[in-house]
Formats: C-alpha cells, structure tokens, sequence
C-alpha cells in the first residue's frame, strides 16, 4: 500500500513537473488565432460560468430597470462601448471582432440575466477581451446598458438607430464626450449597412 502511494505521489509530481516545462518552455501556442485545446475550452467555459454564477447570485437589480429614460442613457452606452465587439441589430461583423478569441456573444441575439450583464460589465473577465468599466463607470451608468441589454434581443436595425441617435451624451468619456458620442452614432449608423466578409 505505501509503495502504491509513493509511486502515485510520484507520478503525480512528474506530470505537475511535466505540464509546468512545457509552459516556462513557451511550446503552448498563446496566440489569438490558435484555438485553445477542446479540453482546455471545457475547463475554462465551466470555470467562467460558475464564477459568474456565484459572484453575481447577491447582486440586487434596481426596481427603475426598466425607466425608459435609464433605457435611453443604456443605448448611448452601448453604442459607445460594446457594440464593436458585441454587434447590434443587423450588423453580422466588426473590424475587431474577427480577431478576438474567444468570440464574444452577438448580444443583439441573446437576452443575459441582468445580475450576471453587471458584474461582467463591471468586473470584466480575465484573459479574454472583455474589460473592467467599474474602473471609468460608476454602478448606475453600468445598470442602464444593462437595462437597454434586456430590449436590445429582438429590436430592428432601424430601432437600434433610432434610440442611439437618441441618446444623451456620455459623461463619463472626458470632455470630448459630444464628438465621441456623434461618431459612435454614425458608426452605428454605417456598422448597420455595411457588413465585413472575413
């Protein structure tokens, strides 16, 4: 019994010792246009989800989530922080997006619980191209792109263009916030007819 643990043990080391040569040697290929290993993609798809699970389980949605004026501010906000990654009604592509890996989800497809949309935006997620916006938003700006997330599935190219026209200027971006804000519109406007083919 004690020789079967001893050979267990050392085993155990020589693939621990193993696995940590083959990273300090560099032979895993961490380039973005390397797809990660299927088992690799399980692990941290599993890890990923059950972290945003827990983390985001306490978090309380305010009761004025679906103020059409928070909604509004929550459409200026998108259009000027996620759209180019995270697409929008009728845009089936982005400059950056063919290159990010893992690929972001197409959020104008897909309706995200609110509690876990504002950890993630507020957090962000590591080792992936999604950052941390608690660092330049406070908590009620990152609630109102959650509030407009919750309309956003299901709304019309022209819909989309509507409500970013419509929307306040950002505050938050620093004193060049109008002009910033007016190109993120007209590139929402140009993203929505005119599509890459990669």
């Amino acid at each position: 019994m004690k020789n079967t643990l001893i050979v267990l043990l050392a085993a155990a080391l020589a693939v621990a010792l193993g696995i940590f040569g083959y990273m300090w040697l560099g032979m895993y290929n961490m380039g973005a246009d390397s797809p990660h290993w299927k088992a690799t993609v399980a692990m941290l798809t599993m890890m990923r989800e059950r972290s945003i699970e827990k983390h985001a389980a306490p978090i309380e949605v305010p009761n004025d989530i679906n103020d059409p004026a928070i909604i509004l501010k929550g459409a200026g906000q998108y259009a000027a922080m996620c759209a180019g990654c995270h697409l929008a009604p009728g845009v089936t592509d982005s400059e950056i997006r063919p290159g990010l890996y893992p690929q972001p989800p197409n959020l104008s497809q897909v309706r995200v619980d609110p509690r876990q949309a504002f950890w993630v935006i507020k957090h962000g997620i590591k080792m992936s191209a999604m950052p941390a916006w608690g660092f330049s938003h406070d908590d009620a700006t990152i609630w109102s792109t959650v509030a407009f997330l919750q309309r956003l599935p299901g709304m019309t190219p022209a819909e989309y263009r509507a409500i970013v026209a419509k929307a306040p200027p950002d505050e938050d971006m620093g004193p060049m916030d109008s002009g910033a804000m007016m190109q993120s519109h007209a590139h929402a406007d140009r993203a929505s007819s005119h599509t890459h083919d990669h």
